[in-house]
């Protein structure tokens, strides 16, 4: 409940605002309709609809933790696929882009259920082994930042470089050996990965065992013991109590002695 009450305070109090929206080059809410966001983002309707995949809006069974009301229609709807799917992104201009892809698992209690990787432009693994629940649990949003560039008709990932074609990049969930792989909904900016608003962190849920372990008791002052200090009768060196012992023993054994002789 901690929790819970921790995170919807976090996404209240959280929601920056994208000051160039027109730097916006292509956004999608896959598997839904058309939405506007908290940050003024326009998502439009997924262009899969009825051609590849699955869509799904099982999701509207959670609420969505980690952003505002508003936002949850984006983790709820997503699209799946039994094999390999993806997108084609249009990108014409030289410069700096960041790709923001949105997840969240709402069907899987537990890791190791959805494991897939992503690949931009059929060269980058820009995610490997994605496992949402793993990162976040289940019903809490997750955003993947990739940064990349475009130049003279290649783009740019890190010290990768491939070729566009038809000044269109795409963006493929890759099959694997765990379920099938997902997406809820992206966007692509032009800007630096600093440009992108973030989602608020994750609230660390206090430990029950150290929340309620005992404190140690503290003795009130009126029943501390008062005086000085006595001394304890068993610290006694043991060869002051036998020396009387020694003295009688010592004394007897001459008057033994003597009374044999008579």
């Amino acid at each position: 409940m901690k929790l819970w009450l921790c995170l919807i305070i976090s996404v209240l109090s959280y929601v920056p605002e994208i000051e160039c929206l027109d730097q916006i080059v292509y956004a999608i809410n896959c598997g839904g309709e058309a939405h506007t966001d908290s940050h003024g983002i326009r998502y439009e309707r997924d262009p899969l609809h009825g051609k590849i995949g699955i869509a799904s809006d099982y999701g509207k069974r959670l609420l969505i933790g980690r952003v505002p009301p508003n936002d949850h229609i984006l983790y709820q709807t997503e699209r799946y696929h039994t094999n390999t799917f993806g997108y084609d992104i249009p990108v014409n201009a030289d410069g700096e882009y960041v790709l923001v892809l949105k997840f969240s698992e709402v069907y899987f209690n537990a890791p190791n259920q959805k494991v897939f990787d992503v690949v931009l432009n059929g060269d980058h693994t820009i995610v490997s082994d994605l496992d949402i629940f793993e990162k976040v649990g289940r019903g809490v949003a997750h955003d993947e930042y990739i940064p990349f560039k475009i130049s003279k008709g290649r783009l740019i990932y890190g010290s990768e470089e491939s070729e566009i074609r038809g000044s269109k990049i795409r963006v493929e969930f890759i099959k694997g050996y765990k379920d099938n792989p997902k997406i809820n909904a992206m966007y692509v900016m032009r800007g630096k990965v600093d440009d992108v608003p973030k989602l608020p962190p994750i609230p660390v849920e206090p430990d029950p065992i150290e929340e309620y372990k005992e404190e140690p008791e503290v003795v009130p002052k009126n029943l501390r013991p008062s005086g000085p200090k006595q001394p304890d009768p068993y610290a006694m060196d043991d060869s002051s109590v036998m020396l009387p012992v020694f003295i009688a023993i010592g004394a007897f054994i001459p008057l033994l002695f003597c009374l044999c002789k008579l």
